[in-house]
């Protein structure tokens, strides 16, 4: 339960981001109105207070929630840009996630 828990927690967090840069993105290249500034930093907010939830040292909280972001971004990618990802892609997002688990969930006697 406790992984699911960390992934899921990461992937929220993920998506918080993800909203939080995008949404100046569309703004600043897209032509979209200012007012999205708002929500961005709603989110960019929201994302910072959930990686306060995790009880490990914020260096491996914010190492391992890197390649849960990775992952994240590529499924963004697809479902938000419109492009499927490619087996490079995959395979990348593959290699973060084994970092994730390695650095999030290895035996640290505590």
């Amino acid at each position: 339960m406790h992984v699911a828990k960390t992934l899921g927690l990461f992937v929220v967090t993920a998506l918080c981001e993800i909203v939080g840069c995008y949404l100046p993105y569309l703004w600043l290249r897209r032509d979209h109105g200012s007012w999205l500034l708002a929500p961005a930093a709603v989110s960019l907010g929201l994302f910072a207070w959930l990686l306060t939830l995790h009880p490990d040292a914020a260096g491996r909280t914010y190492a391992s929630y890197g390649g849960v972001y990775v992952a994240v971004a590529m499924i963004w990618l697809w479902l938000v840009n419109g492009q499927r990802p490619d087996r490079w892609d995959l395979i990348g997002s593959l290699i973060a996630i084994a970092g994730v688990l390695i650095i999030a969930f290895a035996p640290r006697g505590r």
